[in-house]
């Protein structure tokens, strides 16, 4: 495993996503984008849970994570899109602004993911996954969480701090890279650690577009 080698990969499956992306993004009005949307979903989550558990199987299976996840990505940006204009842009721009700027901030040795580092940003990512999943539940009652998700200061608040979190689990993530690298990991790592990469910068595209919407329809 080298820090070359995953950052190629990285660069292929994020080709491979905008490609899948495009194409739901051009088909989503109608019923045929949203299958699309839903495909990529489900199918991206499955196949991340096996890879979380299937690491051997990463070279297979990351591209499929990224085609799936273009898939949802396009529908996703496609709504947006069509609600609120041109944010679309700006989060596409903050979203790899922030990874390239945490990226320096690595190198040169301003963060580091120590093991207190490392132990709260775990937590804090548990606890927005099980607060995310209580809603979801709530959801099929039809009671909604108040506040966190709306447009006011609270939830523009809310989805502030989570945008901040999952910007610094991409240092986690330079980091399993650097400590792959360092170890002499097997090459299948390379494709591990990029898709890892990948599903970050996925959450933290999401959020960003979750967080300007708010911005944009608190004005």
């Amino acid at each position: 495993m080298t820090v070359r080698g995953t950052a190629n990969k990285t660069l292929a499956l994020l080709a491979l996503a905008v490609v899948s992306g495009s194409y739901t993004y051009s088909h989503a009005q109608g019923g045929a984008g949203m299958g699309l949307t839903m495909l990529g979903a489900f199918g991206g989550f499955i196949v991340a849970m096996v890879l979380c558990f299937k690491r051997t199987w990463a070279p297979g299976l990351a591209p499929v994570y990224a085609l799936l996840e273009g898939l949802f990505l396009g529908g996703i940006t496609a709504l947006y899109s069509a609600r609120t204009g041109g944010i679309v842009f700006q989060a596409v721009a903050l979203t790899f602004g922030t990874m390239f700027a945490l990226l320096a901030a690595y190198q040169c040795g301003f963060i580091r993911a120590t093991e207190k580092f490392k132990l709260g940003i775990f937590a804090a990512t548990g606890g927005i996954a099980v607060l995310y999943l209580v809603s979801m539940v709530l959801g099929f009652f039809h009671v909604q969480i108040p506040g966190i998700f709306g447009s006011w200061m609270v939830g523009i608040g809310f989805s502030l701090v989570v945008v901040v979190i999952a910007a610094l689990n991409l240092v986690l993530d330079f980091d399993m890279i650097e400590q792959g690298a360092r170890s002499g990991a097997p090459k299948y790592m390379e494709w591990y650690g990029a898709f890892g990469l990948m599903v970050t910068l996925v959450w933290l595209y999401l959020e960003i577009l979750r967080l300007l919407a708010k911005l944009k329809d608190n004005r």
